[in-house]
């Protein structure tokens, strides 16, 4: 069985179960970094950020803040989450995860939203978080790995491959794509 990147992540997340075995986490776990699906509809970018605050007994205020400066939603943060735009959405998505300490992280190509500004914000907003924070990043763009990670896995035909060295790991996923 192949399992796909972002299932894998959902799993560590404890979005869903696996469907064998088991996954054992130490620390708090971020769910995937840029994921919208739990903000409401008919609530503000404010507003969800204001109940996911509460639910994870963060400080509410702190987060708004955060989440309006890394966003760069402008008014629109004060909008009905309906009304955004993907791109939006996933900005907002991305801040709301940025704005609460976790010890974990899981990225899920996320920062290949939004323009070249945001991308380079939401790059550094993930540099300071790594500074004190780990990560299971899942990315196609070889020079963020290069910039972000220290380790690698490969997953190949259901099976992962751990690397010291990511250069290498980059090599043995060109090597993989070209086969």
């Amino acid at each position: 069985m192949t399992l796909p990147k972002s299932t894998l992540l959902q799993m560590i997340a404890g979005m869903i179960p696996p469907q064998s075995g088991r996954i054992e986490v130490t620390g708090t776990v971020s769910w995937p970094v840029g994921f919208a699906g739990s903000f409401h509809p008919d609530l503000t970018g404010a507003q969800n950020l204001r109940f996911v605050a509460r639910v994870y007994g963060v400080d509410t205020q702190h987060l708004v803040d955060f989440a309006r400066e890394v966003s760069g939603l402008g008014a629109h943060f004060d909008a009905p989450f309906r009304s955004y735009s993907a791109g939006m959405r996933a900005r907002l998505a991305f801040a709301a995860s940025m704005g609460i300490d976790f010890d974990h992280y899981l990225f899920d190509e996320v920062t290949s939203v939004g323009d070249a500004a945001f991308r380079e914000k939401s790059e550094a907003v993930i540099r300071t978080r790594l500074k004190r924070s780990g990560a299971i990043l899942v990315s196609h763009s070889m020079g963020l790995v290069r910039s972000l990670c220290d380790a690698a896995v490969l997953l190949e035909d259901g099976k992962a491959m751990w690397f010291n060295d990511v250069a290498r790991a980059i090599r043995r996923h060109q090597s993989m794509l070209e086969a």
